[in-house]
This record gives C-alpha cells, sequence and structure tokens, in this order.
C-alpha cells in the first residue's frame, strides 16, 4: 500500500515514518506535505492508499484539505492531539485517528482497517465533515456503522437496539437488516446514550422509543415493537424501570 504524511512538525513525520517501517513494512510512503497548499499539490499528481493526516496544520486545517478534494479515494487516517471535539466526530463517522504520540498498536489496527475497508470511505468523510462542523452542544443524526470490508452510514433514528458478540457488535435497524460492526458495544454506548439508548444488560443496547413494555418473567425482560425480547440485568432493571416511568 503506498501512503502520504501531511504534518507540519518534521520530527512528528519522522517518528510516523520510523514507525511504519518498524510495524507496517508493507506501506510504502511516496510523499510528505508540511502545509495543506503543499498537501494539495501532491495529491493532484499522486494517488496515495493512505493518507496520514495531521489535524492542525500552519496554513489551515487538515479538514480544508478534504474540502479541496471532495472525491478522495484513499483511507484517511487523521492524527491528533486530544481534542475532544474532534474525537467525538471521528467515531461518529468511524474515521481512523491516531493520538499524538502515536501507539504502534494503534496504527497496525489502523493500517489493517484501510487494507480491509474497500466501500463507505466516502460517505463517511461526509459524515464527518458534518459532524465537526456542528456546535459542540449539536447532536449528530447518523452514524457510520464500519465493518471489515465496508463503512454504512445510517440514520441513528433507525437503529432498534444494539448486540454485543465478543468484540464486535450486531445493529439491527428498524427495517430487519442486520450489520456485524468491528467495534465493541461499549464505544457505541459512549456514543449512543444521549440519544435515547439505554444499556439494558450487558449486552444489549436498545433504543427507548422501540420498547412495548416490561415484562417481569424469568427476572425480566423489555419487549420491542418489533416483538423481539432483551434480557434486563439485576444490575439494570431498576434504572430501567424508573427511565421507563419517565419517558
Amino acid at each position: 500500500m503506498t501512503a502520504i504524511i501531511v504534518e507540519d512538525m518534521q520530527q512528528a513525520a519522522e517518528a510516523l515514518e520510523r514507525d511504519l517501517e518498524n510495524y507496517c513494512p508493507d506501506v510504502k510512503i511516496i510523499g510528505y506535505a508540511g502545509s495543506i497548499v503543499a498537501a494539495a499539490k501532491l495529491l493532484r499528481h499522486s494517488s496515495p492508499d493512505i493518507i496520514f493526516l495531521d489535524i492542525l496544520l500552519g496554513d489551515g486545517t487538515g479538514f480544508d484539505l478534504l474540502d479541496i478534494f471532495p472525491d478522495l479515494k484513499a483511507h484517511v487516517i487523521f492524527i491528533t492531539a486530544s481534542d475532544e471535539h474532534a474525537i467525538r466526530a471521528f467515531r461518529y463517522a468511524a474515521i481512523d485517528y491516531l493520538l499524538k504520540p502515536v501507539e504502534p498498536a494503534e496504527l497496525i489496527q489502523a493500517v489493517e482497517r484501510a487494507r480491509k475497508q474497500t466501500e463507505g470511505t466516502q460517505e463517511s468523510l461526509d459524515l464527518l465533515r458534518d459532524t465537526i462542523r456542528r456546535p459542540e452542544s449539536a447532536l449528530p443524526s447518523r452514524i457510520s456503522l464500519a465493518s471489515q470490508e465496508r463503512i454504512s452510514v445510517v440514520e441513528i433514528v433507525d437503529i432498534v437496539r444494539c448486540e454485543s458478540d465478543g468484540n464486535n457488535t450486531w445493529f439491527i435497524l428498524q427495517s430487519g437488516e442486520k450489520i456485524f460492526v468491528t467495534r465493541t458495544l461499549k464505544q457505541f454506548e459512549q456514543l449512543l446514550v444521549n440519544h435515547g439508548f439505554i444499556r439494558t444488560h450487558q449486552s444489549h443496547l436498545v433504543q427507548i422509543k422501540y420498547i412495548r413494555e416490561f415484562q417481569k418473567k424469568d427476572g425480566g425482560y423489555l419487549k420491542l415493537k418489533n416483538e423481539e425480547l432483551i434480557p434486563v440485568s439485576v444490575r439494570k432493571r431498576s434504572e430501567v424501570l424508573e427511565l421507563l416511568e419517565n419517558w
């Protein structure tokens, strides 16, 4: 795979190159840029598989580069310091990001996802643009769900529930479609709890508006509008009942 590094700190760019040589030797660096202008010139004459893109550059931000190339085909991996608003946007859009200083394990995982995901990247970048430009208090209406092969962008209101499957998560939509996502349920709980979702069990996260009733048999179950029965753990029972009473 080919890649370019867009980073205005030479020391950081060199450190990333060393990490790639050591941990991802099949990634070939074909160019460097220290600014938006230089990166734009580089992209007009090359088509890398991956762009390692710093958020804050001397003449703008990494998002400005995306505006210049709205149909970018490369897989973008952002590099950032601790910026909570940007990190939240990356998580909603299922866009890979690396925190400085870069951890080798996270770099390897990001490159591996870039290798496998061949569909849906542009939709995620569009969602990222939309999310990053919202006020910090405004919640996105869509979320990207990344499987091993593709990324699907769905409306959050259409998600009935999420179910843990080891370190992965199943999403069940109102249409009946099921999407297998290679991220943990806990990661999605952090994003969706403010959208009207509740963790009812170690393995289940449910959107409240799709709950029909609480059934007391066998320790407690939620009956959903699609007739599914979702268990409620003993630890979560009082929280679920209180929420339903006040919903």
